[in-house]
């Protein structure tokens, strides 16, 4: 089957938060505890969770994202946060990333966000950047997973 016909079966809707947890583990904290999955964000309403789903119902992209200060552009009203963004390695290139983070800039967009910020880890940042994402700062190395970009774009 050809990555567009896989494509075609896959569906991506507002989900709770909870059923990112299982891919964000796999991919984002493999090693870690599962609870390391959690973020404070997913236990707020104005979060909006994200996931990919194949016809079989098995989550093969995630993304949240929740409105907060943009750290470059503090006083920016419409700033919004994306993070837990996962693709499974399996369905990488494949078109699921760029579908999740449609419905993310959908949402986002809907809910009157002018801008949209990540702290994109470094083998990201080329799909972020096709997406118009503009590296803001310079690189640095969280201990625990590694190195990162922050990243952003208006809408």
């Amino acid at each position: 089957m050809s990555d567009r016909d896989r494509l075609a079966a896959v569906t991506v809707a507002r989900v709770a938060p909870e059923v990112t947890y299982p891919l964000r583990h796999r991919v984002l904290r493999a090693g870690q505890p599962v609870s390391s999955v959690h973020l404070t964000a997913d236990d707020d309403a104005a979060t909006a969770a994200f996931a990919a789903r194949t016809a079989a119902g098995e989550v093969v992209g995630t993304a949240i994202v929740t409105p907060e200060p943009c750290p470059w552009q503090p006083d920016r009203a419409g700033a919004w946060r994306l993070r837990g963004m996962a693709t499974d390695p399996a369905w990488r290139g494949t078109g699921v990333g760029r579908r999740v983070l449609a419905g993310v800039l959908d949402h986002v967009r809907a809910a009157g966000g002018a801008l949209i910020w990540c702290n994109a880890r470094t083998p990201a940042r080329r799909f972020y950047e096709r997406a118009g994402f503009v590296v803001h700062g310079d690189e640095w190395v969280d201990p625990v997973i590694g190195p990162h970009v922050a990243m952003g774009r208006d809408l």
